[in-house]
């Protein structure tokens, strides 16, 4: 049996859908430890799992992009605080390799310092990504915009103008200190920012078509699992059961990034209406709102359940909340607000599982509109569900990282001196 150590960004979305990932190691028996959000230490280690926390500045820094007036500000904001990051990672999984001596790594892929201490430490790893992974390929757009695939002469003229005027200088924005990172570990540079996504032997990918585009280009190391849907357990609310049909879930970030206006033209729109509406406001506060009789708003609730009932999930585009839904076959209506989410509702409206609404254009009757044309979707999300079951999730991620793992150490055998 082997020894995995995982190493998450402070993000829950990014924690959460890897926890089936480390479950499904420990009930082969392998020693699991993780290095997550200090308030999620808890329930880690309440599973089995040997949990601590990460270094404190990391855990309470933010990516400030709400704070930008537009989508490629906000890029930018994010860019410099994953970047600002990975100095402090270094230190903190250095600390946490020496307290654990792991036979094999984990990383979250949004932990760029990390990332580079585990390539520079010469044992099996592996990356994880929970969102759009923004890998260039010449069969989509550029990342971060949320445009439809390019058709014909036009489209790749299109892409090729927004790679070079947004996408380039954003991961130029990110070479030069992940190179000075890399220079102080014993790394060579990268040509640019993205190759850091290239670098590890195994990508586990929390997707699959045909919710993903295909690509022709990536390199094999990408695994495409499927989404987890995991969730902190937790009973459903009494009066659940009490709530008339249609159904209506609306949910915000629960990194938080500004997005009440969803809540509030939510609320608008089916004021007065027969549907039920339950709100959860994740990172946002629920007692701002004014609540009309038809609808519930809460900080947190279990998801799940919810999702049973639903005939909607209204959300902001988080890649978690809106695979979560389709996966269980409801349709979906995303509200971009920024970070990756642009390209999550690029894929719901073209896998044909829903709806998005641009946030700047975002008010009651047009919202109102696109929920009920994305209840129309659920054939579309059921296809897609199907397409996510047949992807091997947690079991397939973890047969892969015993290979990668078995793979090293039968290589180590041959090498060493007899």
């Amino acid at each position: 049996m082997s020894r995995y150590l995982a190493y998450t960004s402070p993000s829950r979305g990014h924690l959460y859908p890897l926890t089936p990932v480390l479950d499904e190691l420990k009930s082969r028996g392998h020693t699991v430890a993780a290095r997550t959000l200090p308030s999620e230490v808890g329930m880690l280690r309440e599973r089995g799992l040997d949990a601590r926390g990460i270094d404190p500045w990391l855990a309470s820094s933010e990516l400030g992009d709400y704070k930008a007036r537009t989508p490629i500000g906000a890029e930018r904001n994010s860019v410099r605080a994953f970047a600002e990051r990975a100095a402090h990672e270094v230190p903190d999984l250095r600390r946490a390799i020496g307290e654990e001596h792991p036979d094999a790594l984990l990383i979250d892929i949004n932990t760029w310092g990390a990332s580079a201490l585990a390539e520079a430490e010469g044992l099996p790893w592996a990356h994880f990504c929970p969102y759009p992974l923004p890998l260039p390929s010449r069969d989509v757009p550029p990342f971060g915009l949320g445009l439809p695939p390019a058709k014909g002469r036009a489209g790749r003229l299109r892409d090729a103008i927004a790679r070079r005027a947004i996408f380039d200088p954003l991961a130029r924005l990110a070479t030069p200190r992940l190179n000075a990172i890399r220079a102080e570990l014993g790394l060579g540079p990268l040509a640019r920012g993205t190759d850091a996504f290239m670098r590890a032997p195994l990508l586990i990918y929390f997707t699959a078509e045909p919710f993903e585009y295909p690509r022709s280009d990536w390199p094999d190391s990408v695994l495409q699992v499927g989404p987890s849907g995991w969730e902190p357990p937790g009973k459903p609310p009494g009066w659940l059961t009490d709530l008339a049909s249609p159904l209506v879930l609306v949910t915000m970030s629960t990194e938080y990034q500004a997005d009440e206006k969803l809540v509030e033209t939510a609320l608008a729109a089916f004021r007065d209406s027969a549907v039920s509406v339950v709100v959860t406001t994740g990172a946002g506060d629920p007692s701002r709102f004014a609540v009309p009789p038809n609808a519930r708003v809460e900080a947190f609730l279990p998801h799940g359940p919810i999702i049973e009932r639903a005939n909607c999930v209204v959300c902001h585009g988080g890649m978690g909340i809106t695979q979560k839904a389709i996966a269980a076959g409801v349709p979906v209506c995303a509200v971009p607000f920024g970070r990756d989410q642009l390209e999550v509702a690029r894929r719901v409206e073209l896998s044909g599982a829903g709806t998005q609404v641009s946030a700047m254009r975002l008010k009651p009757d047009r919202l109102h509109d696109a929920v009920l044309r994305a209840i129309e979707c659920k054939p579309g999300a059921e296809r897609v569900a199907r397409g996510f079951a047949k992807a091997g999730g947690a079991v397939r991620a973890v047969d892969s990282l015993e290979s990668l793992v078995g793979e090293a150490q039968s290589l180590a055998a041959v090498q060493s001196p007899t």
